[in-house]
């Protein structure tokens, strides 16, 4: 039997997938694969290479600086997230990446980006943690108007939450029989129409799919939970949803709010697992 873990993104949310995935290492749970969209694979793909604690470490340690994330990086770059910063300086030198130990780890890995040109989804096999596969994490992860689209192989990319927030029907088209689903919004949350848009509108005129994607995303997002519901009912899908609101933006840095967001994944991680390893059972 085929087990799977799905990652939502939402920026520094995914301080709460990285509490529960912590929980899922030190108790060794195992997958046989894994899909990651934004945050869920920058913070997720620390799960493939089993570094415990490294996701509150680095938020904790360096996310204060401009460098990471600030408007005036975005002012600079285009980038809210600095991307050398991010995905170069942070990974190789502060607080090192173990690739070594991720392009080990047989558990299948994917991440998912969305093409600019048809605003459809991108998903890309993660093998090596690091070249090739740097720029599709960070192409993952990089939100339309606050972020440049990352150029691959003849294509440009932006966040793979434009086309598939949650990628629950990837997974098990890919055969897997049962999934978990790391949420990081709470039970009962619907997405409502993007105040932005109208900025969406005029700013990125010049990609009309992305813009049509992105005036139906609320649709989307609430039909793709409609759907994990009636999984989860019907025993295929085991859902970690935050057991309370988790607000934090994405240009969060107060140490204490991070870490009470990350705390909330712990928590929940252990109140249900036990449940969770029955689940898993053959």
């Amino acid at each position: 039997m085929k087990k799977g873990l799905v990652m939502e993104g939402g920026a520094m949310r995914g301080l709460y997938t990285a509490g529960v995935t912590d929980v899922l290492m030190k108790y060794g749970i195992k997958f046989d694969g894994a899909v990651g969209v934004s945050a869920g694979v920058t913070f997720g793909c620390n799960y493939k290479s089993l570094q415990p604690g490294r996701v509150l470490r680095y938020n904790l340690r360096y996310g204060s600086r401009p460098q990471f994330k600030s408007w005036r990086s975005w002012l600079k770059t285009g980038d809210l997230y600095g991307a050398d910063f991010c995905y170069y300086t942070l990974p190789e030198v502060l607080d090192p990446f173990d690739t070594a130990a991720f392009a080990r780890n047989p558990m299948d890995f994917w991440c998912v980006a969305t093409d600019v040109e048809t605003a459809q989804p991108a998903y890309h096999k993660l093998t090596t943690g690091k070249g090739r596969d740097v720029a599709w994490i960070r192409a993952s992860a990089s939100i339309p108007v606050f972020a440049r689209p990352v150029k691959i192989g003849g294509h440009a990319y932006w966040d793979g939450g434009v086309s598939d927030s949650i990628p629950v029907r990837f997974l098990l088209d890919k055969g897997y029989d049962k999934a978990v689903v790391i949420l990081t919004q709470p039970a009962g949350y619907q997405k409502e129409p993007s105040r932005l848009q109208p900025v969406v509108d005029r700013v990125l005129k010049k990609y009309p799919a992305v813009v049509a994607r992105l005036r139906q995303r609320h649709v989307e997002y609430n039909a793709c939970l409609a759907y994990i519901a009636k999984e989860e009912a019907a025993g295929r899908l085991f859902v970690f949803r935050p057991s309370q609101d988790i607000g934090v933006s994405a240009m969060e840095k107060d140490p204490n709010r991070l870490k009470a967001v990350y705390r909330v994944g712990v928590r929940d991680a252990k109140r249900q697992l036990a449940a969770l390893k029955e689940f898993l059972q053959d």
